[in-house]
């Protein structure tokens, strides 16, 4: 059975720093991209960053091209989700996704697990 369980979201100040980890298990995590994705309240789940199967390769969503790092530790069957300079519009739910392939997609539908979420407020 293939578990994502996030971790590290929480309540912080614009301007503050998050680091969100996802624990993989069930799945040969070496071999799949892995995304994250976040919901608004309201609003469509959308793309936040991804990273193939090595770690070589990332690519983010341009509300948060310099603000966010995505990387991987395949020892760990860990992805993590470096967030800093947050901004209130980056309150949402963020979800770990394990990519059906080894290559990066951003679209949901490209996703065959998914976490639970764990919520992420910012006030001003």
């Amino acid at each position: 059975q293939v578990q994502l369980v996030e971790s590290g979201g929480g309540l912080v100040q614009a301007g503050d720093s998050l680091r969100l980890s996802c624990a993989a298990s069930g799945l040969t995590f070496s071999t799949f991209a892995m995304g994250w994705f976040r919901q608004a309240p309201g609003k469509e789940r959308e793309f936040v960053a991804a990273i193939n199967w090595s770690g070589g390769t990332t690519y983010y969503a341009d509300s948060v091209k310099g603000r966010v790092t995505i990387s991987r530790s395949n020892a760990k069957n860990t992805v993590y989700l470096q967030m800093n300079s947050l901004k209130p519009e980056d309150t949402a739910v963020y979800y770990c996704a394990a990519d059906r392939t080894s290559t990066i997609h951003t679209t949901v539908l490209e996703y065959g697990y998914w976490g639970q979420g764990t919520q992420v407020t910012v006030s001003s």
